[in-house]
């Protein structure tokens, strides 16, 4: 038998080291003394009695380690138990935290949508009201088309006073020509080139005449309503 197993088996033997292998080796040389033993019967009793004490503190220690291995097994249980918890607590203590992340990134991208949802309805209610645009367009419309149809007949009105009016000139050109001069070839002459230059006379005289006509076209027209 080597040192390390006679080692190994004395501290089994010793338990938790209360001499316990001390105990049992003097248990034991007691018991040969007390069966080879010649004395009297007082002695004889008294290393009965002392050896009935030695077994007595011997199954005492035997029966509290034996209550000592249980209790470090049930305390080893325990730390297991306790050691399964812990574990668990910090898998779910992950998962929570890696949901958190998940959490705090969406309500950010949610922020971040509410922020320029504002914006944009900032925006928008700055804008006017569609109905009231629409609106207001109608009503541009219709007086664009009045004010179209009003210049159409300032236009026609013009062209046709200024007719009237150029065949009015013509003719008291003609009879003025008439009145100065007499009837002849030469004064005939005379009088077609002096009505030629009246005709230029005229249609000045009408244009200077039609300007206050022109005018009240221009104020009437679109462009300048708008």
């Amino acid at each position: 038998m080597s040192d390390e197993e006679v080692i190994r088996r004395r501290l089994q033997i010793d338990g938790d080291g209360t001499g316990d292998d001390r105990r049992l080796n003097d248990l034991l040389k007691t018991f040969v003394k007390w069966c080879n033993s010649t004395d009297s019967a007082e002695n004889s009793q008294a290393i009965h009695d002392r050896l009935l004490a030695q077994l007595a503190q011997c199954e005492f220690a035997m029966k509290k380690s034996d209550f000592s291995a249980k209790m470090m097994e049930q305390e080893l249980k325990n730390y297991a138990t306790i050691s399964d918890t812990i574990e668990t607590g910090i898998e779910t203590a992950k998962t929570q935290i890696v949901q958190s992340k998940q959490n705090l990134v969406l309500a950010k991208k949610i922020r971040k949508n509410r922020m320029e949802y504002d914006v944009l309805a900032r925006i928008i209610n700055q804008q006017p009201d569609r109905k009231n645009t629409v609106k207001e367009l109608d009503t541009l419309k219709k007086e664009l088309d009045e004010l179209q149809e009003k210049k159409a007949s300032l236009e026609r009105k013009l062209n046709t006073k200024k007719k009237d009016f150029t065949v009015l000139m013509r003719s008291i050109i003609e009879l003025q020509n008439k009145l100065e001069h007499g009837t002849g070839d030469d004064s005939q002459d005379a009088a077609d080139e002096k009505m030629v230059c009246d005709d230029d006379a005229v249609i000045l005289t009408v244009d200077e005449a039609m300007s206050p006509v022109r005018e009240q076209v221009k104020i009437a027209s679109p462009e300048k309503a708008s």
